[in-house]
């Protein structure tokens, strides 16, 4: 069986896209997966599979969601191998320390013309980012929600892309090498 995350953008964010984590279960639980945990409220899913490929999951993924939701949220699975390479390539993990304020956006794919000028013009003096592969890491030292940076990467980099704070990405690494 082979570890995976689905993290899912965009839910439960202001009353709308409302996915409860019990029924969210229950859906990768009928789609036969097994171990399957979520983690906050967020949309952050740990799951196994007998499958390793990724759009085969992926499209499985999605059609539950839909059939089960009525919306398809944007879905990046990543394998375990992932979030921790995500970890170990940190470029800023000697620098941060309150975890919440570093981001790693995770991207459906790399990007091929990410506007990175426009990024540095918005980002503040104390913003830093770094792309790396399918990983954009922003920290931001003046907190996350008040960032014009973090409000355009999506958009900017060209692809799309779902962030999780550094606590949330650990738990999750914690997560696929519980099981």
């Amino acid at each position: 069986m082979h570890a995976w995350i689905a993290l899912l953008r965009g839910i439960n964010v202001n009353g709308k896209k409302i996915v409860p984590m019990a029924t969210l279960r229950e859906l990768f639980d009928s789609l036969g997966y097994a171990d399957v945990r979520t983690y906050i409220q967020s949309g952050n899913v740990f799951f196994r599979s007998k499958s390793k490929s990724k759009p085969a999951n992926d499209k499985l993924i999605t059609a539950g969601l839909q059939s089960t939701f009525g919306f398809q949220p944007r879905v990046i699975l990543l394998t375990a191998q992932e979030v921790q390479a995500a970890i170990e390539n940190n470029p800023f993990a000697a620098k941060v320390q309150v975890p919440k304020l570093l981001h790693f956006y995770f991207l459906a794919a790399t990007p091929t013309s990410p506007d990175l000028a426009a990024l540095h013009d918005v980002a503040t003096p104390t913003e830093e980012f770094q792309l790396i592969e399918r990983v954009c890491y922003l920290h931001t030292p003046d907190g996350f929600g008040k960032s014009k940076l973090a409000e355009r990467m999506e958009r900017k980099l060209g692809v799309p892309a779902t962030a999780r704070n550094l606590s949330t990405v650990l738990k999750l690494a914690e997560m696929c090498e519980a099981v």
